[in-house]
């Protein structure tokens, strides 16, 4: 669905990318969560790249741990894509409201409803529909829910026939509603009057009230969604997105490579003889895979290398990382610059940046 040019000109949004992304660690110990590539492509230009596809001409970034790197990063990619980056520093943590109110004088500054996201969110990013919805129904707020299967996994949001929200449940033990919210919202203006500069949570201190007052509708989300902000989570996105990528695009290959199901490889990538790659993997910038390697259901960062005849299962391999000859890895996230030795067995080991492995892990751990 679309509007006219006229309504979406001068639209702005909020990213919220403020946080240490601890659960999305060790990955996140040398770079900001919004930087990790997600489908070889840094986390937060999934969503800047939709917001200006919808026709936003401003994206406010609201930043804190490793400011500099995000700024440096993305200036660049505002520029090709014609926007307007504006970076919102953070001294202290200030929720998921007080963002707002630190940079209102933006937001209000002119009379058009705002975007506001969660950063580690993967979608297909419905942003135009958001805006028509909004704008049709004509209340303060609005915010975009998912279904899910395990309802009492979460916090659920009950909705009346109208659209019009009614409570919010945390982790229900009985059924009363199996959509949850998806981390997307547009607001008017006017919601600026209810946030203080301080840290504030719209979930607790606003979407209560505004709920009371008939002011917060609730559209559904049509297709995938994916919190990938722990691994786990991250790697199930890939594969959610991936699938949906298929639909549209044929995905990168190789003649000389078994490609199975969904497989995302980057054009610089370089693999040799006899691997087998897929399902649902992704091959970052310059990664070198020598032969006879089995790679399934990971995630390779840019330049990672893989020696003969490894094999991976469920991993995420950080930037630079090697892995031996004859090395079999499972259930296992690397930081950056990881060294396996030729031979080893890792399953499910959580591995630091900067760190040789020189001795097998068969059960979990974290290698400090």
């Amino acid at each position: 669905m679309c509007t006219s040019n006229r309504k979406l000109d001068n639209l702005s949004a909020l990213i919220l990318v403020g946080g240490y992304g601890t659960r999305l660690r060790p990955l996140t110990i040398t770079r900001p969560k919004p930087l990790v590539e997600f489908a070889n492509k840094p986390m937060v230009l999934h969503q800047i790249e939709a917001l200006a596809d919808a026709g936003v001409t401003q994206v406010i970034l609201a930043v804190s741990y490793k400011a500099q790197d995000i700024e440096d990063k993305l200036k660049q990619e505002a520029l090709k894509l014609g926007i307007t980056l504006t970076f919102s520093h953070e001294t202290e943590p200030l929720g998921t409201a007080g963002p707002l109110a630190l940079v209102r004088n933006i937001l209000e500054a002119n009379n058009h409803p705002f975007f506001v996201l969660n950063a580690d969110i993967i979608c297909d990013f419905p942003f135009k529909d958001m805006l028509v919805f909004h704008q049709k129904h004509g209340k303060e707020g609005s915010i975009v829910v998912t279904k899910v299967n395990e309802p009492s996994k979460y916090g659920v949001v009950v909705c009346r026939e109208n659209n019009l929200i009614e409570r919010f449940v945390e982790k229900p033990q009985e059924f009363i509603s199996n959509k949850i919210n998806a981390g997307m919202y547009i607001f008017n203006p006017s919601i600026i009057s209810r946030l203080q500069l301080r840290a504030m949570s719209l979930e607790k201190e606003i979407f209560p009230s505004m709920t009371e007052e008939g002011h917060l509708c609730a559209m559904e989300l049509k297709g995938f969604w994916m919190d990938v902000g722990q691994p786990k989570d991250f790697l199930t996105g890939t594969c959610l997105y991936l699938a949906s990528l298929q639909k549209i695009s044929k995905l990168s290959s190789e003649s000389k490579v078994g490609i199975i199901g969904n497989v995302l490889i980057d054009p610089s990538a370089k693999i040799g003889k006899d691997c087998v790659i897929g399902p649902d993997v992704t091959i970052g910038r310059n990664v070198i895979i020598e032969d006879g390697v089995r790679i399934k259901r990971s995630v390779l960062l840019q330049n990672v290398i893989v020696r003969q005849h490894a094999w991976l299962e469920n991993c995420i391999i950080g930037w630079g990382s090697q892995i031996g000859r004859w090395a079999r890895m499972e259930d296992a996230i690397f930081g950056e610059d990881v060294v396996v030795n030729d031979e080893l067995y890792i399953n499910g080991g959580q591995i630091l940046p900067h760190k040789i492995i020189s001795h097998s892990i068969s059960q979990p751990q974290i290698m400090m």
